[in-house]
């Protein structure tokens, strides 16, 4: 969706559409996972090592769900340590579960 249109929706859709939007690759998936299940602490060389993807792919994905509020990291030289935001994945899971708390059965 271009940055033009986002203006046509409410606060809650667009916060919404930007997580999703950076959760939306297996691979982003893999390293959300991956960051998990290591307690939350990385170095992105380790995340390299795990996944079938080269540096620069990884680098990419890790922009994009850092931008999104998904990760965050650490930068220090050549040194890059990335863990889940945690506080912004539980808003993520709050307006998700907003939403889809008002689903009622109809099939």
């Amino acid at each position: 969706m271009g940055k033009s249109k986002t203006e046509l929706f409410t606060p809650f859709q667009n916060e919404i559409a930007e997580m999703a939007k950076a959760l939306a690759h297996p691979a982003r998936v893999a390293i959300l996972e991956y960051l998990i299940k290591k307690d939350g602490q990385c170095v992105c060389g380790d995340i390299v090592d795990e996944l079938p993807l080269a540096q620069a792919t990884v680098s990419q994905h890790l922009k994009a769900m850092k931008d999104a509020g998904i990760i965050k990291g650490l930068v220090d030289g050549s040194f890059k340590c990335y863990c889940v935001d945690n506080a912004n994945c539980i808003k993520f899971w709050q307006l998700l579960n907003s939403m889809f708390s008002k689903v009622k059965n109809c099939c």
